[in-house]
């Protein structure tokens, strides 16, 4: 994956979402992070030296110390909304995994060039696909006389309420939004 953008709204509350995007695909992957983090990948990204070292410029700078360096970060797991990373080190032959925040991981990589690798389940659960129809059809919750039936039929039609929305929010690029209706149709699924 690599990084294909930060997007923040005036009703986020300061979270940002960083946008990962397929190298050889179609797919992105949308994970909110923090004010703090989004800088530190922004300065980074724009190759912006602060005069003094921001913290993922120190952990760099203290991996570097110890003759290591980092590998690659892979976005390994998602529970009930949170994303878990974990950050592969070489130290010549020896080689170390750590825990980490996904944003934090993806600030190490691109300190280091090293690749931003995701695993599939999670890219199934969280990825969105650019241009590609939202699985639903154009049926309404309507019987042929033009009544409601059921409530299954009142939430089917939510549903692709919500869906023409995801595809709406994926096609003009608003991945915080997309987010955040992708949670809430998981949740009706489930």
């Amino acid at each position: 994956m690599e990084i294909l953008g930060l997007s923040t709204s005036p009703g986020s509350g300061g979270a940002y979402a960083l946008i990962l995007t397929e190298l050889d695909g179609d797919r992105r992957l949308p994970i909110i992070i923090g004010t703090f983090e989004a800088q530190a990948i922004a300065l980074e990204l724009e190759q912006i030296k602060p005069p003094r070292p921001m913290t993922h410029d120190l952990i760099r700078n203290v991996i570097l110390s110890f003759d290591s360096v980092v590998r690659e970060v892979y976005i390994n797991h998602l529970s009930e909304g949170t994303f878990f990373a974990r950050v592969f080190l070489d130290k010549g032959t020896d080689n170390l995994e750590l825990d980490a925040r996904p944003s934090d991981a993806i600030a190490l990589a691109i300190r280091f060039g090293a690749p931003i690798l995701v695993d599939e389940t999670v890219l199934e659960k969280a990825g969105l696909t650019a241009g590609e129809p939202i699985d639903g059809s154009e049926e309404t919750a309507a019987d042929s006389s033009g009544k409601e039936t059921t409530t299954a039929s009142r939430e089917m039609s939510e549903m692709e309420k919500l869906e023409r929305d995801l595809k709406a929010a994926i096609d003009t690029e608003n991945y915080e939004k997309a987010a955040r209706l992708r949670d809430q149709i998981n949740k009706m699924k489930s």
